[in-house]
C-alpha cells in the first residue's frame, strides 16, 4: 500500500564559537573537572555571544540542513522551532527565523516541550508533511540555556550550553513497510505532576521575569531511565520494528550516566550510541539534532539507516521517534 512518509532530507548543526571548558567554570562556580567529567561525562560546553539570539543559532543550523538537502529559503513552506529560551515572549522565534532566513510566507510557529522540543517537533511536522499540507519543512531545535543559569549553583550550570540543530522534512511516496524512508513512529509523554523536578522559576504571567533553572537532578535521573525506556519500546511498536533493528541510538545528550542506562536497559550495543554531550553538554532541544549531525557529518549515519531518537526534559516531558533516514 502506497503512503506518504516525512523524510529527513538534510541535516545541520551549528555551536558557537566560544567555549567554557570545565576548568574555565572551576574558576567561577566550586566545581572541579573531574567532578564534572566523573559525574556527566562533559568537558565543556559552548556559549552564545552577547549578540547572538537563539534564533541567530536556529539560521546558522538551518543553512546547513538546507544546503544538505539541496533546496533554499525558498522553497520553505513550514518552519517549526523547539526552543526554550525564545528570542522575545512573541512573536515566535519560527516566525523571526523566517524572516532572517528570507523565506516566503507560510506555517512558522514554536514547540515548548524544554529538552523533549525536538522530538515533539519533528511529530507535529509530520502532521503536516505526511499529510500533503506542507512540502518543505525545517524542523529546528535551538537553545540559549547559559541564560537560564544561576552561576552560584555547581549542580546545574554545568550541565547545559548553547547551540541549534536542525533537519529538513520533505514528503516521499512509501509502500507503508518498515523499509521505507520517514518517520515510521513516535511516542510522545508529559507528566506535569513532577513539574517540581525541573523547571524554570520565572515567567510573564507569574513573576515578570525570565527566572533561573531549577533541578532536583536524582529524581530526573531515575525518572529518565525508566520512563524513556517505556517510550522507546512503544515508539518502536509504533514503527513496527524491534529495538534491536535499530542502527543508531540518538539520544538527548543530558548526562552520560543517562546515556548508558537507557542504552543498557534497552540493551542497545554502546557502539550504536551517538554520543556528543562531553563536546557540548545539555543543549535541550538542540542536543539530538546536534548528534544527528555529527553522525552524518562523520560518515558513521548513512541514508537508509534505522534511527532511533529519545529525550526527556521539564514537565516532565518525554518521547521517543523512530526514523528512516
Amino acid at each position: 500500500m502506497s503512503v506518504l512518509r516525512s523524510v529527513v532530507t538534510g541535516v545541520g548543526g551549528y555551536l558557537p564559537p566560544d567555549v567554557v571548558t570545565n576548568e574555565d567554570l572551576s574558576r567561577v562556580v566550586d566545581t572541579t573537572d573531574d567532578w564534572i567529567r566523573e559525574r556527566t561525562g562533559i568537558r565543556q560546553r559552548h556559549r552564545a555571544s552577547d549578540d547572538q539570539a537563539v534564533s541567530d543559532l536556529a539560521v546558522e543550523a538551518a543553512r546547513q540542513a538546507l544546503e544538505a538537502a539541496g533546496r533554499t529559503a525558498a522553497d520553505i513552506d513550514l518552519i517549526i522551532v523547539a526552543t526554550t529560551t525564545a528570542d522575545l515572549t512573541f512573536p515566535a522565534t519560527a516566525a523571526i527565523v523566517q524572516r532572517k532566513l528570507g523565506c516566503p510566507i507560510g506555517i512558522a510557529f514554536d514547540v515548548q516541550a524544554v529538552c523533549s522540543g525536538f522530538v515533539y517537533a519533528m511529530s507535529v511536522a509530520d502532521g503536516f508533511v505526511a499529510r500533503g499540507h506542507a512540502k518543505c519543512a525545517l524542523v529546528i531545535g535551538a537553545e540559549t540555556m547559559t541564560r537560564l543559569m544561576d552561576w552560584t549553583d555547581r549542580g546545574t550550570c554545568v550541565l547545559f550550553g548553547d547551540g541549534a540543530g536542525a533537519v529538513v522534512m520533505e514528503p516521499l511516496e512509501g509502500q507503508g513497510t518498515t523499509a521505507d524512508r520517514g518517520l515510521l513512529g513516535f511516542a510522545l509523554r508529559c507528566d506535569g505532576t513532577k513539574q517540581d523536578l525541573l523547571y524554570v522559576d520565572g515567567g510573564p504571567s507569574t513573576t515578570g521575569t525570565v527566572g533561573k533553572l531549577r533541578m532536583q537532578g536524582n529524581h530526573v535521573f531515575k525518572h529518565a531511565v525508566v520512563n524513556i525506556s517505556e517510550a522507546v519500546i512503544a515508539a518502536a511498536k509504533a514503527a513496527g520494528v524491534e529495538v534491536s533493528d535499530v542502527d543508531w541510538f540518538i539520544p538527548h545528550q543530558a548526562n552520560e550516566r543517562i546515556l548508558k542506562g537507557v542504552a543498557n536497559r534497552l540493551g542497545i550495543d554502546e557502539h550504536k550510541v551517538i554520543q556528543t554531550v562531553g563536546d557540548h553538554a545539555n543543549t535541550s532541544a538542540a542536543s539530538i539534532p546536534l548528534a544527528l549531525a555529527h553522525g552524518v557529518a562523520d560518515g558513521r549515519i548513512k541514508t537508509g539507516d534505522l534511527l532511533l531518537m529519545e529525550a526527556m526534559g521539564g514537565g516532565l516531558t518525554w518521547g521517543a521517534c523512530v526514523v528512516r533516514l
